[in-house]
Order: structure tokens, then C-alpha cells, then sequence
């Protein structure tokens, strides 16, 4: 089953203002139907790139933790490099992307998207299976993976202007962390010792 992100009114023009991202409807289909792969297979910011902000970073690590949280098991951004007005592309609007090639610069500009994105694909590897975490605090998002190694992989959101100390607990093992303003961050923990 795949779906388009679209519907954020915080971040499109378009959308009724009640929003239409409705996360939990993944876990959803994944109750009606689990035998079935679900995939998010297309997203991109509307209105041209915003090389400073931020925030377009901020909505990817939002959405992605909250897919991977219900059940997704892909994300697929529409365009991986576009050049510095935002195109081209078939429909002729302007999009933003992880990548920007400025040609009349002769320089490759990494967006805030293609670093959010580093902390999935560069830290939760194939076969990985996702684990409960949680948050006690309403202003971190989280999601944590196992990975085919032992390791685990646990990726913190924080979109406030504030930092946010938490504990990381794993286990017995509790450690104090925090989570700066407006930061994504990956905890790695190796595998376990194994008990001879």
C-alpha cells in the first residue's frame, strides 16, 4: 500500500486548516490488513527551495518518525535533487528537495531534508526491526530500531525552542541525555554483551 504525505496545513496553503495528515491511519491499515507492505512514496516541501529553514527538516523528521511508528516501512521523497528554482518537474510547480544543484554556481547545496534523512538511513539498517520507545515528554518524538547487528538505533525529535533533558533507558541501563532546540538526534547502543 503506498501513500503521498500532502495535507499539513502548518506547512502547505491548500489544506483544510483542521489538517488531513491523520498518522494514525497506518496503523490502521496495518490492523486491517498486515500481510500487507506499506510505503509512503511520495513527498516534497511545495513552494521552491528554503536552503535556511530549518523547519522543512524539522517536518521530515517529524513525519518519518511518526510513519515509522505505524507500521511504514519505506519513505521515498519525490525528488532527491532539484536545481536552485525548485524544478524542473512534470507539473511545472516548485518544489524543494534534499539536494540542490546550483548550476549557475557550479555548486551542490545539501537541504536541511538530506541531513533529517541521515538520521534514518544512515543509522537504522536493513532488516531492522523497530522496538517500543516512547517519550515522557509531550515535546519529543522517538522511534527506535534494532538492528540486524544488535545495535540499537533510537532517534530523538525535538521542534521546540527549548531543550528537552529526558533519560535514555534501556533495559536496567539509564543514562541522562538531552535534546537540544529545534534538534534531530540519533543514540547508538552497541549489542548487548553476550552471556557466556
Amino acid at each position: 500500500v503506498a501513500y503521498h504525505w500532502y495535507g499539513d496545513p502548518r506547512h502547505e496553503m491548500w489544506p483544510a486548516r483542521e489538517g488531513q495528515v491523520l498518522f494514525d491511519n497506518l496503523r490502521r491499515v496495518h490492523e486491517l490488513r498486515p500481510d500487507k507492505h506499506i510505503i509512503m512514496s511520495e513527498a516534497c516541501q511545495e513552494f521552491g527551495p528554503r536552503l535556511s529553514s530549518w523547519e522543512v527538516g524539522e517536518r521530515y523528521g517529524e513525519a518519518i518518525i511518526r510513519d515509522l511508528n505505524n507500521y511504514l516501512e519505506a519513505w521515498i521523497d519525490w525528488n532527491l535533487i532539484l536545481d536552485a528554482r525548485g524544478g524542473p518537474n512534470h507539473v511545472r510547480n516548485l518544489v524543494s528537495a534534499p539536494v540542490i544543484a546550483d548550476v549557475a554556481r557550479d555548486k551542490v547545496l545539501l537541504h536541511t531534508p538530506y541531513f533529517y534523512m541521515g538520521h534514518f538511513s544512515r543509522f537504522i539498517k536493513p532488516g531492522a526491526q523497530r522496538i517500543l520507545a516512547g517519550s515522557n515528554r509531550d515535546g519529543l518524538e522517538t522511534t527506535a530500531f534494532a538492528n540486524p547487528d544488535g545495535s540499537l538505533a533510537a532517534v530523538v525529535l525535538n521542534r521546540g525552542d527549548y531543550n528537552i533533558s529526558f533519560w535514555l533507558e534501556v533495559d536496567a541501563q539509564v543514562a541522562r541525555a538531552e535534546a537540544p532546540a529545534h534538534s534531530i538526534t540519533t543514540f547508538l547502543l552497541p549489542p548487548a554483551p553476550r552471556a557466556r
